[in-house]
């Protein structure tokens, strides 16, 4: 794997271990922040993979997943984590203060649904 694939790769895997963390220490805004960032970094890990071309410049999942071979199951929910790099950081896109808008359900549903991509990302590291 390349460098940089690997630098994206290893990334991906400590955001969703510190979304883990941030789970159970009911950070719940956090996770899902820190999931979306682990689906983006490892989707770029993936793009340098499949493409062997340095990855655009973009925070958009929906744009990543459309460029690879990513399983049509995901897009849904691809498209609900997009907005969490905005939304569980910033009050004024939020209509709320982030911390507030998040409970147990949603993040343990983020979570597992990352899992599931995460899981997709892994498969494709030796590829």
């Amino acid at each position: 794997m390349r460098k940089e694939a690997e630098n994206w790769y290893k990334q991906a895997l400590k955001d969703f271990d510190s979304a883990e963390k941030n789970f159970k220490i009911k950070e719940y805004y956090l996770v899902n922040f820190l999931c979306q960032q682990a689906v983006e970094k490892g989707l770029k890990a993936v793009y340098i993979i499949q493409k062997k071309e340095i990855v655009p410049q973009t925070h958009s999942l929906i744009y990543l997943a459309s460029e690879l071979k990513t399983p049509k199951k995901f897009f849904s929910f691809l498209r609900q984590l997009n907005k969490e790099f905005i939304i569980a950081r910033y009050p004024d896109a939020a209509y709320g203060v982030p911390y507030e808008m998040y409970d147990k359900e949603i993040a343990k549903n983020t979570l597992n649904k990352t899992e599931e991509v995460i899981e997709w990302i892994k498969s494709q590291k030796d590829k």
